[in-house]
């Protein structure tokens, strides 16, 4: 191991009052094991969202339960960026790639907020909420936002349990781009699920992640209970993408395009939101066949994050509910299991310089 990897922990309610399920690890190159970030962090911080500044890796942003913190220093220490409010439980963060000083950042309780000087002031944006679904029975969480790298102007947001919204301006102004998939839903009963709300549509707005072409102008992949997800016009349309073809597992909790290669797509598939097994995913032609990535590893639940390094292609890194995390630094030829400490448990957030 040559990097440093991130791994953020938080609460999940199914989760075992015997574990932690708190806490903010590193692991750097030549570590024995991981280290526990505490240095102006909040007590017993929870950690749902690592995003490294796309100039600086040393730079770090950590979205928590008290709100944004940033690191200068590769995370030995930490400044609140003071975000304002009461709703301060951040589960995405994004940086402008044409201004790094620009940064939103999503919230429990269906709030997204942006900042133009790196964190000193910070507006709250007129998002609408979307519509076509019960109320759940927790608050509405921004599990990721995603900004297009060619195209920065638009800004898409996934929520969890409610849809994806879209920006089309940087943020000033917002519409609902959730419409096909619960038209999919109508029409496809393989793709209906109703756990939360008994609503048969509710599958296909519990949204996980996002993640934009960096080739393809208006390719849009988008990852839920029910599977992966595409568009090709920015949102007006989706299209499955028939995951389950290649793989036994499709419920969908991470995906993402490298940033290497534009036709390489991760994914991370389990069987369920709680459950003993996961597996990460590798499409090398923009998500038209898949082949599995992780060699097979004992994965011994569900895997909620991947994560690439943007310096080096060959190091890669997944992380499981349970607190496993296994590495490549040779592209998936090899691997290592780096389990975080002894009863920890709860990973949602991962990051690999």
């Amino acid at each position: 191991m040559t990097g440093t990897v991130y791994a953020g922990v938080g609460h999940w309610q199914a989760s075992s009052p015997k574990v932690r399920t708190y806490g903010f690890f590193r692991r750097r190159g030549g570590d024995d094991g991981w280290q526990a970030l505490t240095d102006g962090l909040p007590e017993n911080p929870e950690v749902r969202a690592i995003e490294l500044h796309p100039g600086d890796p040393g730079t770090v942003l950590a979205g928590t339960q008290d709100g944004v913190y940033r690191s200068d220093d590769d995370g030995d220490t930490w400044t609140s960026l003071a975000l304002p409010g009461e709703m301060r439980t951040v589960w995405s963060i994004a940086f402008d790639p044409r201004d790094a000083d620009t940064v939103f950042v999503g919230v429990e309780g269906f709030a997204i907020w942006r900042t133009r000087d790196g964190g000193a002031e910070w507006q709250l944006l007129d998002v609408p909420a979307p519509g076509g679904i019960p109320e759940c029975p927790f608050a509405t969480r921004v599990t990721r936002i995603a900004i297009d790298p060619n195209r920065p102007d638009r800004v898409y947001a996934g929520l969890e349990v409610l849809g994806v919204v879209r920006s089309l301006d940087g943020g000033d102004s917002w519409d609902d781009v959730s419409g096909d998939l619960l038209a999919l839903a109508a029409a496809n009963e393989h793709l209906q699920s109703g756990l939360l709300t008994g609503d048969p549509h509710e599958g296909m707005v519990d949204i996980h992640a996002i993640s934009v072409s960096r080739n393809r102008p208006g390719r849009v992949y988008l990852a839920n209970r029910m599977g992966l997800f595409s568009t090709e016009d920015a949102g007006e349309s989706w299209t499955e993408l028939g995951i389950g073809r290649f793989s036994p597992v499709t419920y969908a909790r991470d995906v993402y395009v490298s940033s290497h290669d534009p036709e390489r797509v991760f994914a991370a598939l389990s069987p369920a939101s709680v459950s003993d097994a996961g597996a990460l995913w590798c499409s090398d032609d923009g998500a038209r066949s898949w082949r599995r990535f992780d060699a097979d590893l004992p994965i011994g639940a569900t895997l909620m994050k991947v994560a690439e390094s943007p310096l080096d292609p060959g190091r890669i890194y997944c992380g499981a509910r349970n607190g496993q995390v296994f590495g490549t630094e040779d592209a998936g030829a090899t691997w290592r299991d780096l389990p975080l400490p002894d009863g920890v448990s709860g990973i949602y957030a991962m990051a690999c310089a």
